[in-house]
């Protein structure tokens, strides 16, 4: 969708742009996932990414992370700063190697205040010039309400590109269940204007959810040997 679009744009800008920090925000289903997956296979060969799926815990936890998604190994027995010095000569070497370093936190809005600021001092490893390290974080949207917090203001102003992606309007959902009909071998006419306007409806817009309305009135609609989805057949679901 067009928003989709953004936020993907958002992203890409992000990483070419060498921002310290990318935030994306959306409602559980809207399709962030998505977007970091095909974001992940358009990556150029001098770009190396470590993604972090669901970090969780307090202060030198986010860095243990960092660390086990870039494949930086741990100095034995080493502490804190053993661990942190272990990370910034991998990013120094990264750079001179003419590499750029993105670390992707996705499920962001379950990492603690304390571990957002440790975050933003993990970017304070720099060459003077550019960033050795940058992060994109995707989140739901109590991210976004964290990241206005006074206390994180810090880290905010290391924030140079964002984006909230919004739910998808009556005519996107309209376009998206008759994209994902084609796509799937049908002609796109197999919902009528009236059931998508109560998938969109109970939906909320959701991607997630429209395809779950969908999906199910398909298969009432064939249980019951109707051609097509109407109103009724949605309305039931």
């Amino acid at each position: 969708s067009p928003e989709h679009t953004r936020a993907f744009a958002v992203l890409e800008y992000g990483v070419i742009a060498r921002a310290p920090i990318t935030v994306i925000t959306g409602e559980v289903g809207a399709g962030k996932t998505t977007l970091l997956q095909y974001l992940l296979r358009h990556f150029d060969d001098d770009v190396m990414v470590g993604l972090i799926s669901n970090a969780q815990g307090g202060r030198g936890d986010l860095l243990a992370w960092a660390m086990g998604a870039l494949g930086v190994e741990a100095p034995p027995g080493g502490d804190y700063v053993a661990n942190h010095q272990a990370l910034q000569t991998f990013l120094i070497d990264q750079y001179s190697a003419g590499h750029r370093v993105v670390l992707i936190i996705d499920e962001a809005q379950n990492i603690s205040v304390e571990g957002l600021e440790e975050l933003r001092m993990l970017t304070n490893i720099n060459s003077g010039k550019d960033e050795l390290l940058q992060l994109s974080l995707v989140g739901q949207p109590e991210l976004r309400d964290m990241i206005t917090r006074p206390e994180l203001r810090q880290f905010a102003q290391r924030v140079s590109a964002s984006f909230h992606l919004p739910a998808m309007d009556l005519e996107t959902t309209k376009a998206y269940v008759r994209h994902r009909l084609v796509h799937a071998g049908g002609t796109g006419q197999e919902f009528n204007d009236g059931a998508i306007a109560i998938i969109h409806e109970r939906s909320r817009g959701v991607p997630r959810l429209v395809n779950k309305f969908a999906d199910f009135a398909m298969v009432y609609a064939a249980n019951s040997d109707h051609p097509f989805i109407d109103e009724l057949t949605v309305s039931e679901v």
